[in-house]
């Protein structure tokens, strides 16, 4: 299995930046991984909010593969201990063929296409984080997650 995890527009705040490419390069050391930054929208002040999540969308599932099972980072989704995100990544690992696909969307969320790809959704918190601020603790998350899969001091309980 390979991890893959899509964001749409760059970071462009230096210190999440540094943090997020810190955490991507741990990854790796356990699994395939790799962020896929699908480019912010031209022209995005002329479009409405719709329109953006319309053409979002399309690009978000223009970057999925036959096989792939895309999980959402949605406020609406579900939340998870850091444990209980081990344990779902572990049965992950052991259920999804090719491809895990997590995925932020822009600022206006997703398109009712892209949320009718999805296989499940997932939430961090209930609390509202920018964007650039989700992919850090994202990262964070997941490399914690195997931290505590393969019985590193990492995570202290």
């Amino acid at each position: 299995m390979k991890i893959d995890f899509l964001v749409v527009g760059k970071t462009v705040q230096s210190g999440f930046a540094d943090g997020i490419t810190e955490y991507c390069q741990r990854i790796k050391h356990y699994i395939p991984f790799d962020m896929v930054v699908i480019p912010d929208l031209k022209n995005a002040k002329s479009l409405s909010i719709e329109q953006q999540k319309e053409r979002e969308g399309e690009l978000i599932l223009k970057a999925l593969r036959e096989g792939d099972t895309l999980v959402l980072l949605d406020e609406h989704g579900r939340e998870f201990s850091s444990m209980q995100f081990a344990d779902y990544i572990d049965k992950k690992m052991h259920t999804v063929p090719r491809r895990l696909v997590f995925a932020v969307g822009g600022p206006y969320g997703f398109s009712q296409r892209v949320y009718d790809a999805a296989r499940e959704k997932i939430s961090l918190s209930k609390m509202t984080f920018s964007h650039q601020m989700i992919r850090l603790l994202f990262t964070e998350q997941l490399y914690r997650a195997f931290t505590i899969l393969n019985h590193e001091p990492y995570h202290h309980e």
